[in-house]
């Protein structure tokens, strides 16, 4: 039996269990992946203090994120086609983010509809991320659903007015159902696992498009409408008008810059998330954690900050922190362990995450995670 210690032990589990164009989708970025690989590369460069000789005892994690207590200030990102990488797998992923006391995020992309999420938890409140789409009526009914499932934030994404080209995902042929090609029958026939649970499911269709839009029941007909409906005019006028639509918390994703830190701040967001999309939209842009000081130190005081991409630890959180994001998002290290092993991959991923995170915060001579601050990283280290 394979022991796991860590989230690269989830990624080579799922890399065997999941077919390629699926495996792919998840992890890769766009054009030459600089950016994908930047946002892991560059926590890397980051060094902690080690501290003796103090009182590590009675620790804790818990916190809170846009006023909502958390076991540790991490989320499960929104990630499209979650339900691919494992049978119902946005249902799976949010109960275990459930149990574990975090919040989940399901994507407008996911497999399993909002209604399906809501019904599988037993309508436990969940976040769920919403694109600005020309379709302005079925925005409008998505947060309409949202709301009644008992969504308690709206997460916005701002960076993807223009889809970012993704190599891996042209040369798999990519679909949803996947294209029955002879190569990917060929793939597919060696993950009998996967293979198993999804004819035991009949979610295998965009659950929150399906159904509500006409003419879209693969992804190739989601690209044709996603080309379509994106809206390229996207501006902060929009980000009003979904703010009072919603009525609620509401986080903005995708900031990288100073001066739309300052107009995230002025739209009256609850929070924003320094990202670049997992670096699957603009190859060359500089990675989150680089990001997030400049960001924090221009705004953090007003608005709340929040950040992903690349984390891929315990330790990774704990250096976001410290420079001052009040909760990061994991997408990548859990699809690994959905992938792997299900909800109890999932659950894995987290407990693998916390645990990290607890040890290094105690070696660096803290108890309580309100008082990381810069003190424990090694100063020359540190991201200007």
């Amino acid at each position: 039996m394979t022991v796991i210690t860590n989230i690269e032990d989830l990624r080579v589990m799922a890399q065997k269990r999941v077919p390629r164009m699926f495996y792919d989708y998840a992890d890769s970025g766009s054009w030459t992946e600089g950016t994908y690989r930047a946002n892991e590369s560059d926590f890397q460069k980051i060094k902690f203090r080690q501290r003796v000789a103090i009182n590590m005892d009675n620790r804790s994690t818990v916190s809170t994120m846009v006023g909502q207590k958390v076991s540790m200030p991490v989320a499960l990102a929104p990630v499209g086609l979650t339900g691919m990488q494992h049978a119902d797998g946005e249902i799976k992923a949010a109960n275990a983010a459930k149990a574990f006391g975090v919040p989940f995020t399901l994507s407008t992309m996911s497999i399993c509809s909002i209604e399906d999420v809501a019904a599988g938890t037993g309508n436990h409140p969940f976040w769920f991320q919403v694109y600005v789409i020309r379709d302005r009526g079925f925005i409008e009914r998505l947060i309409d659903r949202a709301k009644a499932a008992n969504c308690s934030a709206l997460v916005l994404t701002l960076d993807l007015q223009i889809i970012g080209q993704r190599h891996k995902d042209l040369k798999n042929g990519l679909s949803a159902p996947p294209k029955l090609t002879i190569k990917n029958i060929a793939n597919m026939m060696t993950k009998p696992h996967w293979g198993l649970g999804m004819l035991g499911t009949k979610r295998r269709a965009f659950g929150n498009i399906v159904g509500h839009v006409t003419g879209v029941e693969d992804m190739g007909s989601l690209s044709e409408w996603s080309q379509k409906q994106f809206d390229p005019t996207l501006n902060w006028a929009d980000v009003e008008w979904i703010k009072k639509r919603w009525g609620g918390k509401l986080i903005l994703k995708g900031i990288q810059d100073v001066e739309d830190a300052k107009l995230a701040v002025a739209s009256g967001a609850d929070a924003l998330i320094v990202s670049n999309h997992g670096g699957r939209q603009l190859d060359g842009a500089e990675s989150s954690i680089r990001a997030l000081p400049g960001i924090v130190d221009a705004v953090g005081n007003q608005i709340e900050v929040h950040m992903d991409g690349g984390i891929r630890s315990g330790q990774d959180v704990l250096k976001a922190v410290a420079l001052g994001a009040k909760g990061v998002y994991i997408g990548r290290s859990y699809i690994y362990g959905l992938g792997a092993m299900g909800e109890a991959g999932v659950s894995k991923a987290l407990e693998i995450i916390h645990k990290e995170m607890d040890i290094t915060m105690a070696l660096c001579g803290k108890t309580r995670i309100e008082t990381i601050d810069k003190s424990i990283l090694l100063p020359g280290t540190i991201p200007a």
